[in-house]
C-alpha cells in the first residue's frame, strides 16, 4: 500500500475504529466541513482560464485580503489616497484571522489572540488606538489598554496526569529539572533585553527591527531542538513546552524550526501596559477577526469600498522593465465565470508567497526563490456546548487549555471574558498542527478525512478532561488550512530567498507575513504598512510614516 492509499484508509476508517471500541457507540453532533476556495485555487497549475471579458484601470492594487492586504489599504486609506483595490480570493476578507458565529458567540477560525504589541509595533498601536482599544498616546511606554479586550485571567492552564495545572510549563519533576527551568528562562531573559550597538533589539517583533550581530543571524542556521541540546538542556518536559510553542505559532515542531525563530517566540514578547502584566494577551471572542473588522471599516470610511471578494489573481505580468506600461493582473471572478483584467500603476501581493511560482509571469529568481517556502497545514475546529463539560480537578478554567499528551493544541474559551457574568453556553475553539507529519502528508489527510473522523478524534481527545463532553455539545463544524503558515525552516529567515520579497520594488511589492518568514498578525500588519508606504512614495503622495 502506497502513502497515499494508507492515509485514504487511515481517514476513511479511522473514525469507525475508534468508534468501534467504545460500547454502545453514540451518534456525534452535527456540523460542516470548512475551507478556503480550494477548488479554485487548485485551477492555479494548470491555468486554462478564458480570456478577459472586462479590462478596468487602477492606480494600485492590493492581491489578497488578509491582514496584509488590509494593512496596506488602510494605510493608504489613513494617507488620503483612494486609488487602490484589494481583491480576495475568499468570500470574506481576513485570512487566518477570519471568525464564525452563531447564536452562542463569535468565535475564531483561525488566529485568536494578539500580545501587548511592544515599542518597535507602532503601527499596531496606531489601529488599536484608532479602534478605541488603547487609550492615550499609542507610543506611551505603558499604554492603557480597555479591560474588554485584555484576556481575563487564569489565562493558560495544562492537562497532565489526570489533573490541570495553572500555567503551560509542566510541574518540574526534581530539583535538576527546576535548575534547567531556570537556566532557560534566564538565557531568553538575556536575548530579551540585549542590545546591539545601533540599539537593536536581538530579537523585536517586527522581526525587520532586530540585530544583525552575527552570532544571532547564525542561530538561522541550526534547528530548535538542536539550540536546545548545545545548551545541555535535557528536561523532556522542557523540550516538549517548546516543542509546542513551535507546533502553536509555527505549525512545525521544534525539531523543523530554526533556533532563530524558536527564541525569536520567547524573546520578542514583552510588550508593556499601565494596567496588565506583559504576559497578557489581548482577545476576543472571534479571535482576531475584531482587528480585520477595525481595518475594513477604517478603509471604507475613509474613502468608500475598496474590497472585491470571489477574486483568484490568476496572473500577474509586466513592470520588469523601466517604463510606464501598467502590470497586468487577471482574476477569475468564480461567481460570474468570468476573467476581469485590472491594468495597475502598482501592485502590492499581500497573498502567500508560494501562489506566485503559478502566477508570476518572467522573474524567474523571484518564482524560484517562492518555491523555496514550505507550508503547514492546519485544522480549526469549533464545539458549540450546552454548558461547559464537567471538569477534571486541578486549575479553574481558563481561556487557553492544553493537553500535555494531545494530539492537539488544545483549545480556548469563545466567552472566558464574559463566564463570570453569564457563565453557560459557550463555544470552546480546538487547534491542530500536523507536525509529526510530512507538510503534504498533512494536506492529503486534511483533504480525504471526513468530518466524522475530525469529530470522533477531537471528542475523544478532549473526553480525557471532560468525562460528560459528547453530552453537552450540540455542534461541532471542523475548518482545513491546507496552506496554513509558512515554515521558519533553518535559513528562511536570514536567508537569500526571503530578501528578495522584502526588498522594495520598483512596482512590485510584498506584503504578507511570509515576507518575514513567519505567521504572526504584527509581521503580516508591518509588511502591509511598509509595502503602502513604500507604494505611497513611489507615487508622490507625501505622509509621514507610521513605522519610524
Amino acid at each position: 500500500m502506497d502513502r497515499r492509499d494508507f492515509l485514504r484508509s487511515l481517514a476513511l476508517t479511522g473514525a469507525a475504529a475508534v468508534a468501534a471500541c467504545r460500547d454502545p457507540p453514540r451518534a456525534l453532533p452535527p456540523g460542516d466541513l470548512l475551507g478556503p476556495s480550494f477548488a479554485s485555487a487548485h485551477r492555479l497549475p494548470a491555468q486554462g482560464f478564458p480570456p478577459p471579458s472586462e479590462t478596468r484601470r487602477v492606480a494600485l492594487a492590493i492581491v489578497g485580503g488578509g491582514v496584509g492586504g488590509l494593512a496596506a489599504g488602510w494605510r493608504l486609506a489613513r494617507a488620503g489616497f483612494a486609488d487602490f483595490l484589494i481583491v480576495e480570493l475568499e468570500d470574506t476578507p481576513g485570512g487566518n484571522s477570519r471568525a464564525g458565529r452563531n447564536e452562542i458567540s463569535a468565535y475564531p477560525w483561525g488566529a485568536h489572540y494578539l500580545p501587548l504589541p511592544t515599542s518597535e509595533a507602532g503601527a499596531v498601536r496606531e489601529l488599536l488606538a484608532e479602534l478605541g482599544v488603547l487609550h492615550g498616546d499609542p507610543h506611551a511606554v505603558q499604554p492603557t489598554y480597555d479591560e474588554n479586550y485584555l484576556c481575563a485571567t487564569p489565562q493558560e492552564r495544562l492537562y497532565r496526569h489526570g489533573r490541570w495545572q495553572e500555567g503551560l510549563l509542566p510541574i518540574a519533576a526534581d530539583a535538576h529539572e527546576r535548575a534547567e527551568y531556570q537556566r532557560f528562562a534566564e538565557l531568553i531573559d538575556g536575548y530579551r533585553h540585549r542590545r546591539d550597538r545601533r540599539g537593536r533589539r536581538a530579537f523585536a517583533l517586527p522581526m525587520e527591527k532586530s540585530s544583525r550581530d552575527a552570532d544571532l543571524i547564525a542561530l538561522d542556521r541550526l534547528s530548535m531542538r538542536d539550540w536546545l541540546h548545545s545548551q545541555g538542556f535535557v528536561s523532556p518536559q522542557l523540550h516538549w513546552y517548546v516543542n509546542h510553542a513551535c507546533c502553536d505559532d509555527y505549525g512545525t515542531g521544534s525539531a523543523a524550526v530554526s533556533a532563530w525563530a524558536g527564541i525569536h517566540y520567547f524573546a520578542c514578547r514583552d510588550g508593556q501596559a499601565s494596567n496588565a502584566s506583559s504576559d497578557i494577551v489581548l482577545t476576543a471572542p472571534q479571535g482576531n477577526a475584531w482587528l480585520v473588522d477595525g481595518m475594513v471599516r477604517s478603509i471604507g470610511q475613509r474613502v468608500g469600498e475598496r474590497l472585491l471578494t470571489g477574486a483568484l489573481a490568476f496572473r500577474v505580468a509586466g513592470g520588469e522593465t523601466p517604463g510606464k506600461e501598467p502590470l497586468i493582473v487577471d482574476l477569475w471572478l468564480a461567481s460570474e465565470q468570468r476573467t476581469l483584467r485590472l491594468l495597475a500603476g502598482q501592485v502590492i501581493w499581500a497573498a502567500p508567497v508560494f501562489l506566485l511560482a503559478h502566477v508570476l509571469a518572467g522573474r524567474a529568481a523571484l518564482r524560484a526563490a517562492a518555491r523555496r517556502y514550505t507550508y503547514a497545514p492546519w485544522l480549526v475546529a469549533n464545539l458549540s456546548l450546552a454548558r461547559f463539560p464537567d471538569d477534571r480537578l486541578g486549575a479553574a478554567r481558563s481561556w487557553d487549555n492544553v493537553l500535555y499528551a494531545g494530539q492537539g493544541l488544545g483549545y480556548v474559551d469563545a466567552t472566558h471574558q464574559r463566564m463570570r457574568l453569564a457563565p453557560g453556553r459557550t463555544v470552546l475553539t480546538y487547534y491542530r498542527s500536523f507536525a509529526e507529519l510530512a507538510p503534504e502528508e498533512g494536506r492529503l489527510l486534511l483533504r480525504e478525512a471526513s468530518r466524522e473522523f475530525w469529530a470522533e478524534q477531537i471528542l475523544s481527545e478532549l473526553e480525557l478532561p471532560h468525562a460528560n463532553l459528547r453530552q453537552v455539545v450540540t455542534r461541532l463544524d471542523v475548518y482545513r488550512h491546507g496552506h496554513a503558515m509558512c515554515r521558519p525552516l533553518p535559513g528562511l529567515i536570514w536567508g537569500r530567498e526571503r530578501a528578495r520579497f522584502a526588498a522594495d520594488g520598483a512596482r512590485l511589492r510584498f506584503a504578507h507575513a511570509d515576507v518575514s518568514g513567519f505567521s504572526l498578525f504584527e509581521e503580516a500588519h508591518y509588511r502591509g504598512v511598509l509595502a503602502a508606504e513604500r507604494s505611497l512614495r513611489s507615487l508622490g503622495v507625501a505622509s509621514a510614516s507610521l513605522l519610524d
